[in-house]
């Protein structure tokens, strides 16, 4: 097989390396950057401790962040960017702020809206700003990947951009910014990085180092997700689920992700499910249906990789992961009416379904719907 294998990010990982912020931008070589973070590190005192760690290198903030980082928001960040003459970005956050960061990154270059870029197709301007990512969950791999997931308010879009712009220039991961997650939080993005770990493996577009970093991700999420989950103090667990976050983005940047991710989408846009709880509700159901129709064995070898006897064994697992960290197996509570799967079933048809390594068809989807809803849902055939 033909493939090849890019990642540009330095990563800095450990205990404390918040404090080697001023370090990374003394070597990044910029003065006058912008922190981009939540409302909610402006409020905690998290981001005055960035800016005094950054020792005046840090001369704006931008924390108008939603949990689905809107095109508007992007647009004002932005333009606040083109106004204080930013040199360079630090994102402070989980994926929703690294979306943001790297699209206002590169929109702040240029007089341009990010909606002519976002579901376009358009190429975006090859000028951006350096970004150095600092993430505070363990669970998007944001920090090392070439991608932004923005959301159109008014078009009620929700759609990934890809450039080679968005990787940050340095990702420096504390394990001790994660520890004051919520356990929801811990839960939703955890399960998250086991998604990608698993579909950046059975991706179409998997390549051996990738496959590698998937396993060792994956193993990872198993041992100490429910104990990060239990016990958020935990130092190590917190770390090797910080690690484990990496990898799995180093894991799924290229091969991308697949069917689990697709249909998450329209589930967080139209029933506000968090990302990473929404990737969860389907991963077991799409490894037991990937394993039985495919052809080459890389579903059933991956789940021997990481210690099952077969697939099925290794979607019972994950079901019960989801049960042991409070994570929702189905979608009864939302009593879901035969026009509301139609459309859950169209708008799950995302690029990234062509990913996956077997076709979903619309009876595939349907069967799925069903098993969430717990209903008898029939197809009329053609």
């Amino acid at each position: 097989m033909d493939w090849n294998y890019q990642q540009p990010v330095k990563i800095i990982f450990g205990n404390g390396k918040l404090s080697a912020l001023k370090e990374v931008i003394a070597e990044l070589g910029e003065t006058d950057g912008i922190l981009i973070c939540s409302r909610s590190f402006r409020k905690s005192g998290l981001a005055d401790k960035v800016m005094a760690e950054a020792d005046g290198l840090l001369t704006a903030v931008y924390s108008d962040v939603s949990p689905n980082p809107e095109v508007s928001e992007v647009d004002a960040c932005a333009e606040l960017m083109r106004e204080q003459g930013s040199k360079f970005v630090v994102a402070l956050g989980g994926g929703s702020v690294m979306d943001l960061a790297k699209a206002a990154a590169t929109i702040a270059t240029v007089d341009d809206s990010i909606r002519l870029y976002h579901g376009t197709g358009k190429a975006l301007p090859e000028t951006f700003l350096p970004l150095i990512a600092v993430p505070t969950t363990s669970g998007t791999g944001s920090e090392v990947t070439s991608v932004s997931v923005l959301s159109d308010y008014e078009t009620g879009k929700k759609a990934p951009i890809l450039s080679p712009n968005f990787f940050p220039a340095y990702a420096v991961v504390d394990p001790e910014l994660t520890y004051t997650c919520p356990p929801t939080v811990t839960a939703c993005s955890g399960i998250d990085v086991l998604c990608q770990a698993i579909e950046g493996y059975w991706s179409v577009n998997h390549q051996p180092i990738c496959d590698a970093l998937a396993i060792h991700a994956a193993k990872l999420v198993f041992e100490h997700l429910p104990v990060a989950y239990a016990n958020p103090t935990d130092a190590t667990a917190r770390e090797k689920m910080a690690e484990a976050s990496v990898i799995a983005g180093l894991a799924f940047a290229l091969p991308k992700t697949t069917s689990s991710h697709a249909m998450s989408y329209p589930l967080t846009n139209l029933y506000g499910i968090p990302h990473g709880e929404a990737c969860g509700l389907t991963i077991d159901y799409f490894a037991k249906v990937n394993a039985l129709l495919e052809t080459d064995g890389r579903v059933t070898a991956f789940a021997k990789a990481i210690g099952f006897t077969d697939a099925d064994e290794m979607a019972n697992a994950i079901t019960a992961l989801k049960k042991q960290i409070g994570l929702r197996t189905d979608l009864t509570d939302l009593d879901l009416s035969d026009a509301q799967i139609d459309e859950l079933v169209q708008l799950s048809h995302h690029p990234n379904l062509e990913n996956n390594p077997v076709k979903i068809t619309d009876d595939i989807l349907y069967d799925l719907f069903g098993t969430l809803t717990k209903k008898d849902i029939y197809v009329e055939q053609p």
